[in-house]
């Protein structure tokens, strides 16, 4: 398990979690699926596509998770 990666959903961030952090936790997961903490050159462009379809998900994720005790986006 990533453990470097943080829960990124309330009540475990005060605040709707930013681009940035959705990206860092991306990064960890993609580095630790792939074994490389920095891609090689020929790898580079691969790695990058993988690390931003995992923020993509993650953002969908968050965006889409209902969390009981909190409201949800559209009502507030």
């Amino acid at each position: 398990m990533c453990r470097s990666i943080k829960t990124l959903r309330p009540p475990a961030l005060p605040e709707e979690a930013t681009e940035e952090e959705i990206r860092a936790a991306a990064l960890q997961y993609v580095r630790k699926v792939s074994g490389f903490r920095a891609p090689a050159a020929h790898n580079r462009e691969v790695f990058e596509r993988a690390v931003d379809a995992v923020a993509a998900a993650t953002a969908e994720l968050l965006g889409d998770l209902q969390v009981r005790g909190q409201a949800t986006r559209d009502a507030v």
